[in-house]
């Protein structure tokens, strides 16, 4: 050992003048290395000890997440049904959703923004350290499918079973309907998902 850093150190951009490496760079560490070791089976290594990091966190922020579990699923509903709840109540959601009818532009522009809120809850906020492994057909992130789809599915369900929308007489305005329940929604389940204690 001559005191060199290690191969690789100098990824992260950090020296010592910059702050304390967290479990994110960490984590960017395993990477670097599983790309540059020489045998399957120490890369196998490698991402078993990434899988324990990933396992052993504790700290309510600064943790590094990824993937989409039950329990992801769970805390999603719940932030879906405490941002949608108000929704399902208030009048104006059916104004709104019969606006929305009229001008499928803003019905586009209405479900893109909502979109675009989540990626920037989950991957721009830096609330937490989330990542993406696996995704979905090598493109669609796991996190940001099952969050979206527990909103848009949540949403559906209680406007319907709450008799907020008439799929039969009006199917349009019932979906336009349900996109203005699913935005605040969205955002409830990506927060449920990230906050600390879930």
């Amino acid at each position: 050992m001559t005191g060199e850093p290690a191969e690789g150190s100098e990824g992260t951009g950090r020296d010592a003048s910059e702050t304390a490496p967290d479990m994110g760079d960490l984590f960017d560490e395993l990477e670097a290395l599983e790309a540059v070791v020489d045998t399957e089976e120490e890369r196998r290594r490698v991402r078993e000890t990434r899988e324990m990091v990933l396992r052993v966190q504790r700290r309510p922020f600064g943790r590094v997440l990824s993937g989409f579990d039950r329990a992801d699923a769970a805390e999603a509903l719940l932030g879906s049904l405490l941002f949608g709840i108000p929704m399902f109540v208030e009048g104006g959601t059916g104004e709104v959703g019969t606006f929305l009818a009229t001008t499928p532009f803003f019905f586009l522009g209405t479900l893109a923004f909502a979109l675009l809120t989540v990626v920037g809850i989950l991957y721009v906020a830096d609330i937490q350290d989330v990542r993406v492994r696996n995704p979905v057909l090598g493109v669609i992130p796991r996190k940001l499918l099952g969050v979206v789809a527990v909103a848009a599915v949540t949403a559906a369900v209680m406007m319907t079973a709450w008799g907020r929308v008439d799929w039969a007489a009006e199917p349009w305005v019932a979906t336009c309907d349900v996109a203005v329940a699913f935005f605040p929604m969205a955002i409830g389940s990506a927060l449920g998902d990230i906050l600390p204690g879930s």
